[in-house]
């Protein structure tokens, strides 16, 4: 038997709390989904005046990550992206319609090695989301830091 680690509400409002810190920081309305091991909702939050698609499309990228545990753009990073045409996954993305995203701002969540739930960011820009996912993850590493626990804290995340 495995023991694992699994994020609860607690770790998830501290990742959006620190994303949202960051989206006022760079000025950009962002919406932020954190999704658990298993690619379900534990919370999400869009910031006043930020798009009303941004729940859907940051719930996608969310799961995406959890569920591939890669960060979403690298499925179409050139010259090697899995969903770029004539590669081995291309099309993937409508095996799941409206659930699997294969563009910037979706993140794993990984600790100790293991993928435990994954986090998506919607309302900027590629860099803009970027930033503010990775604010999350370092936010969560110090949270976790005193008890021994490792966050890969990157753009470019395959588990």
């Amino acid at each position: 038997m495995k023991s694992v680690m699994k994020l609860d509400l607690e770790e998830a409002k501290l990742l959006i709390e620190e994303a949202k810190k960051k989206s006022e920081e760079i000025n950009v309305l962002e919406t932020i989904a954190v999704v658990d091991g298993g690619g379900n909702l534990i919370a999400l939050e869009r910031m006043n005046g930020a798009r009303i698609t941004g729940a859907e499309i940051a719930i996608a990228k969310a799961f995406t990550a959890a569920g591939h545990k890669r960060s979403t753009h690298l499925f179409n990073k050139e010259p090697n992206g899995p969903v770029l045409p004539g590669n081995e996954a291309f099309g993937i993305q409508h095996m799941l319609p409206g659930k699997f995203a294969v563009f910037v701002g979706g993140f794993p969540i990984v600790v100790d090695g293991e993928v435990i739930g994954g986090i998506g960011v919607s309302g900027g820009n590629g860099e803009q989301d970027t930033a503010v996912g990775t604010a999350a993850l370092g936010a969560l590493q110090s949270h976790l830091q005193p008890d021994g626990h490792e966050v890969i804290i990157e753009a470019d995340i395959k588990a």
